[in-house]
């Protein structure tokens, strides 16, 4: 029985560890999605990373998904911070949120750039009319 007890500890042990690498590969392709953002619309990536905020499992055209949403922080004048946010569904960007010019107000923004995003884009206004 010690061998089965065994066996299952390291079954979870190889488990923990591949999901800790597929989520540090995944942040990876966030910092490089935020830094494109920040390149195309003129603000500074602050501190050359993103940092987690929430996972959820979300439905579009009747299928579920995980999507990961990072938050990091930009600047226009590399004097001021704001937050913005990236919601990626594997490697493809989905969406994101970038502050307005001249405001803390965040403007979400559907992800349209191919260097952005993969093929797998959906309107919010769509992801909205689903639920």
């Amino acid at each position: 029985m010690d061998s089965f007890t065994d066996l299952f500890w390291l079954m979870a042990l190889a488990a923990g560890i591949a999901s800790w690498y597929r989520l540090t590969r995944a942040r990876e392709v966030a910092v490089r999605a935020a830094a494109a953002l920040c390149k195309r619309n003129g603000l500074q990536l602050l501190d050359q990373s993103v940092g987690l905020r929430s996972i959820r499992l979300q439905g579009v055209d009747g299928v579920r998904r995980l999507e990961r949403c990072y938050v990091f922080e930009v600047s226009e004048d590399g004097q001021s911070r704001e937050l913005a946010r990236l919601w990626m569904a594997g490697n493809d960007v989905v969406s994101f949120s970038l502050p307005m010019s001249g405001s803390p107000a965040l403007e979400t923004v559907v992800a349209t750039d191919s260097i952005v995003h993969g093929a797998n884009v959906i309107s919010l206004a769509d992801r909205r009319r689903l639920h």
